[in-house]
């Protein structure tokens, strides 16, 4: 009987390490770090990949870190990681969070004041970012903080003396922002600042012995640099607008100054009473004139910014509670590129009943402009109550990337129309009027296809190489087409080849549409792909992509067949061996260059089945400018087509 109860004891303390080992993060914790996930709109590493549902254990989703008993979350790293969206102020919610390090990504908007809720950080980096707006006052709340990085984003405005309350920082790293103001000294007589005093002792830096690094430089600080920050082991004020000269300081033609002259009020008033009534009498109408104007003006100014520079738009959370996040937009950001209003693109395009395209998220229309260029307008195909200010910073973005493209293997965006009444997104492109090449290589009537000769094709091939070489090394940072296939090679009248992606904001639309109730009443949520920086960053997959591409052009084969199978794996058996080499080629033509051949199959190989890491289209462009002849000479040669060939181009 005593064996029976140990037993049943034993099982029973198991029975309890099991089920008190069970602890699981709070919801609140939970909602916050989805809230985070939402807010990322780019993730071409696919950190967030496993952060997928409430119903999983938080602590194993990549980045997060959990206490011992699994049941807060104590540490969110994810550094490097590219990853592009918004913080959101649900962070101010992961109470027992020790340490939140998003180094090196690129987050864009404001700092939300809400981080400075969380009582037990100990450090803060949000290092090398593209965060805008002032250091929140409330992070003078982070009584427990260690080390804040904040360097190398656009941060504004003047240091908070808050940040003064900070007794256990070590490390303060504040470099290459857009921070100004003074950085006051906490002696006895000066109380205000970083470094402040009460009742009579010294607070903040100049008080506490912890702070080891202060970086303040690269900034538009002025004044003069605190003495009492010299015993600091590291610290660093150059590249200030700071009276001293040591360290070196910036060119003051960038720094503002403004000087006040004591006295000048003195002679002000004194010029005033000696002025004849009817003068004075003149300048005070003047005066309220000219004020009233700058009233006017500041006001329009005011109303303009605000609705340039930030969009507060709601998205649903849960139910029918709805968040209002603040996103601000740079209203420079498009001021040289060129807007249309929708009025002039409906004329130009018919009344918009010229379609030469359609998609499931836009139209595109093809139209007249009334100085002369044709020009192709894609229309976005979503409501005004779908798009949200992260799209439209996305939108105005994306615009400003297309506009710096310029090149004549390229499509040429022509400018944008953004209106609210209609609802009204649109980009306008360069039309390039021989259609895709797609559409030459597979859509044309039998014997049709000849129009692509040898050595037209092999134009063609090196327009696109030139056009990617362009893309990913003159450009910086650099450009790739999100799906690099025939149908993003458009041809000109002589069948020069421009490369334009739709591709790439049309992903975006698609997914805001999915997702624009991924969180409902049961709190499902709809995890969204991860697709986005591939644009930006696969440079690899572009020139994978553009040895298929040079398959379909000199093969004439669609990329799958019932007859071929997958043409990659059919070419695959005839690539490397010259004998059979010419059985991938159009059967057609009836001319091509056996040496023209070879190196395509060459680049093909190194493309498609070697992929080496190295290889860029630097590399491939002059492989196979220097070893293919498209001169006229070798078409004259090569095809007794030249001469009317030669009349169309």
């Amino acid at each position: 009987m005593k064996s029976f109860d140990s037993l049943v004891l034993i099982l029973c303390l198991n029975l309890g390490v099991l089920f008190g080992a069970s602890h699981s993060v709070s919801s609140n914790e939970v909602s916050a770090l989805m809230a985070f996930r939402l807010e990322i709109f780019e993730d071409p590493f696919e950190v967030f990949s496993n952060w997928n549902s409430l119903y999983e254990d938080p602590c194993l989703w990549s980045g997060i870190s959990c206490s011992p008993n699994r049941d807060h979350v104590t540490k969110i790293n994810i550094s490097y990681s590219a990853i592009k969206g918004f913080l959101p102020r649900d962070l101010g919610q992961l109470s027992f969070l020790d340490e939140l390090i998003l180094h090196g990504n690129k987050l864009l908007g404001p700092v939300p004041k809400e981080l400075g809720c969380l009582k037990n950080l100990r450090v803060l980096d949000l290092g090398v970012n593209q965060l805008t707006g002032p250091i929140p006052s409330e992070f003078g709340n982070l009584i427990n903080v260690v080390k804040i990085n904040l360097q190398s984003n656009g941060l504004t405005g003047k240091l908070p003396p808050e940040l003064g309350h900070l007794r256990y920082l070590e490390e303060l790293r504040l470099d290459r922002n857009k921070l100004g103001g003074a950085v006051a000294a906490g002696d006895h007589s000066d109380h205000t600042g970083l470094y402040n005093a009460s009742n009579m002792d010294l607070t903040g830096f100049c008080g506490s012995s912890q702070l080891r690094v202060a970086d303040f430089s690269y900034n538009f600080f002025v004044g003069s640099i605190p003495k009492c920050l010299g015993y600091i082991p590291r610290s660093s004020f150059q590249g200030n607008c700071l009276n001293n000269s040591n360290p070196k300081q910036r060119p003051s033609s960038q720094c503002v100054k403004t000087k006040s002259h004591p006295g000048s009020n003195e002679q002000n008033h004194h010029e005033t009473t000696s002025k004849p009534i009817w003068l004075l009498a003149l300048e005070i109408v003047t005066g309220t004139l000219v004020g009233s104007l700058f009233l006017v003006a500041v006001l329009t100014a005011v109303q303009k910014f605000k609705r340039k520079s930030s969009i507060i738009l709601p998205w649903k959370k849960a139910g029918s509670r709805k968040y209002y996040a603040p996103v601000y937009i740079d209203p420079e950001i498009l001021k040289d590129v060129t807007r249309f209003s929708r009025q002039e693109l409906e004329l130009a395009c018919e009344d918009f009943s010229n379609i030469i395209g359609s998609s499931q998220d836009s139209l595109v229309y093809k139209g007249t402009m009334k100085t002369g260029p044709e020009i192709a307008v894609i229309s976005m195909s979503m409501k005004e109550e779908q798009w949200t200010g992260y799209l439209e910073l996305y939108f105005q973005t994306e615009v400003a990337d297309l506009a710096r493209i310029n090149h004549e293997n390229t499509g040429k965006l022509l400018g944008y129309c953004r209106e609210s009444s209609p609802f009204t997104r649109m980009l306008v492109f360069d039309y390039a009027s021989n259609g895709t090449l797609y559409e030459h290589l597979h859509l044309t009537a039998d014997g049709d296809a000849s129009q692509l000769s040898w050595t037209r094709r092999m134009k063609i091939i090196l327009g696109i190489a030139r056009g990617l070489e362009y893309l990913h090394t003159e450009l910086q940072p650099p450009f790739t087409i999100s799906e690099l296939s025939s149908n993003a090679v458009y041809l000109t009248d002589d069948f020069s080849p421009k490369l334009i992606d739709f591709e790439s904001w049309k992903t975006i639309l698609s997914r805001s549409e999915k997702n624009s109730g991924a969180i409902g009443s049961q709190g499902a949520i709809c995890v969204l792909p991860n697709s986005l920086e591939a644009r930006h960053l696969d440079v690899q997959g572009n020139i994978y992509a553009f040895g298929v591409l040079l398959l379909e052009i000199i093969s004439g084969r669609p990329l799958y067949c019932k007859v071929k199978g997958n043409l990659v794996d059919w070419v695959k058996d005839y690539i490397e061996m010259p004998e059979v080499m010419a059985y991938i080629v159009d059967p057609e033509l009836k001319h091509f260059r056996y040496e023209d051949l070879e190196v395509i199959c060459e680049v093909m190989n190194l493309c498609i089945y070697q992929q080496p890491k190295s290889l860029s289209m630097k590399e491939v462009c002059t492989m196979l400018e220097t070893r293919i002849d498209t001169s006229v000479a070798i078409e004259f040669k090569a095809s007794s087509l030249a001469w009317a060939e030669l009349a169309l181009s």
